[in-house]
């Protein structure tokens, strides 16, 4: 009786059994077919080249390194980012960043496109006078310029040794330096003389501020000169550091190669400088020139006036000045400010640039932006009651800046001029 039921449900079993064997040899002709082809490159378009990444040198692995950001695989600087001092630094320079492109490169960065459109189409050369190391806010005001020329009383500096890198002390030094910066739009000119030199003590009321927010003084290690700041400065911008070149002004204006003896020490009628190649995110080629200089009338005499033949080489220029200590209100600068309004098409600066009555109003077009206040109680004195008449003037109001910039750091209170010369300096 059980032999016919085995008979009758085999049948059953082995359809089953065949079904299943089917089912497999379909999945897997299904994932054949789902497996990548390779394109038959004999006659298919070749498609347009993506342009290779530029290649990291040993210049912008520092610039990398000591902003924060990842090194080349190819670094020796690789193992130095491992340590856990480093990798602290990263994360909280990140976070400081992070919160400074929020909060200030995106405001400029819309206004500057708005307000400043044509005058950037205009001005591959940008002449930065009293600067120091402030590669950070004139490449957001002026993205596309070509040629970036900074002069400030601190020392050129040089690339850091690997003794200096792999120093923990180096992180604390480096906040300390960038953190006037990063919190006031401007080096303070006592507090670089701490951090790049290591000279003074910083009692300040910015000090004071550092101490309420828990930022500490490093004395045993200081940066050396403007150069790694401004390498850093050029990492965080998206740029590529792809040079460094010492430069030296002799008497007639003409940049000489030099070597690091002479940047360290230089005599007192020697221009020392550094130029930095540089290419941006979009593939540009720019530079920038930074010359350790006092812009007195006096010590330019000492000089020969060399900077100030070197910038007239130059062809028209953009002007940008921002925390310039007021220094070209005063007679004693007074070859500087007639190279500035002698050269340049455009000047955009805060009331502690070139004060009004030296402008020739028959020469300049002006407008205003922000609110102009009395300046902070160290420059009182600098006070110009016809920027106060500008500024009320109902008939023609200022502008809105919907950032803080120069002394008066607020944005409630600050103020920048855009001087536009009625009639161009042609090349």
């Amino acid at each position: 009786m059980r032999f016919p039921a085995v008979r009758l449900l085999l049948p059953v079993f082995l359809a089953a059994l065949s079904a299943c064997s089917d089912q497999k040899k379909t999945t897997q002709v299904e994932q054949a077919n789902r497996r990548p082809v390779v394109a038959d490159t004999t006659s298919a378009p070749t498609p347009p080249a993506t342009p290779a990444a530029p290649k990291a040198t040993p210049e912008q692995d520092i610039a990398a390194y000591l902003a924060g950001m990842p090194v080349s695989a190819s670094s020796e600087l690789q193992l130095l980012t491992a340590q856990p001092a480093w990798q602290a630094f990263s994360a909280d320079a990140n976070k400081s960043w992070n919160k400074y492109d929020s909060t200030r490169t995106v405001k400029i960065e819309r206004w500057a496109a708005k307000e400043l459109d044509s005058v950037r189409a205009a001005s591959p050369t940008v002449f930065y006078p009293f600067s120091g190391p402030d590669f950070l806010n004139v490449t957001t005001m002026f993205p596309g310029s070509s040629r970036y020329i900074l002069i400030g009383l601190e020392p050129v500096g040089a690339l850091p040794p690997q003794t200096t890198l792999q120093n923990p002390k180096l992180f604390p030094a480096l906040k300390a330096s960038l953190w006037s910066v990063l919190n006031f739009s401007f080096f303070r000119t006592n507090d670089m003389a701490v951090d790049l030199n290591g000279k003074k003590t910083d009692s300040t009321w910015i000090a004071k501020r550092k101490q309420q927010m828990g930022v500490k003084p490093a004395k045993e290690v200081t940066i050396d000169g403007v150069l790694p700041l401004l390498m850093l400065f050029a990492a965080r911008t998206d740029h590529q550091v792809t040079a460094v070149r010492y430069i030296q002004l002799n008497a007639e204006g003409q940049a000489l190669e030099a070597d690091t003896a002479t940047i360290r020490k230089p005599g007192l009628k020697e221009v020392p400088g550094v130029e930095v190649t540089l290419k941006a995110k979009d593939g540009q080629e720019k530079s920038v020139v930074y010359f350790s200089a006092d812009l007195s009338d006096w010590k330019l005499g000492v000089t020969k006036e060399a900077v100030l033949k070197y910038v007239r080489t130059l062809g028209p220029l953009t002007t940008y000045v921002k925390s310039a200590t007021y220094l070209m209100h005063k007679s004693y600068f007074s070859k500087v400010r007639n190279l500035v309004l002698d050269r340049s098409n455009f000047i955009l600066q805060d009331d502690s640039g070139i004060a009004m009555k030296y402008f020739p109003a028959s020469n300049w077009q002006f407008t205003y932006y922000g609110t102009y206040k009395r300046p902070i109680n160290l420059f009182a004195k600098q006070y110009q009651p016809a920027l106060t008449a500008a500024y009320t003037d109902s008939a023609n109001p200022p502008r809105p800046l919907p950032f803080g910039t120069g002394y008066n750091w607020r944005q409630t209170d600050s103020n920048l001029l855009l001087a536009r010369r009625t009639k161009l300096l042609a090349e």
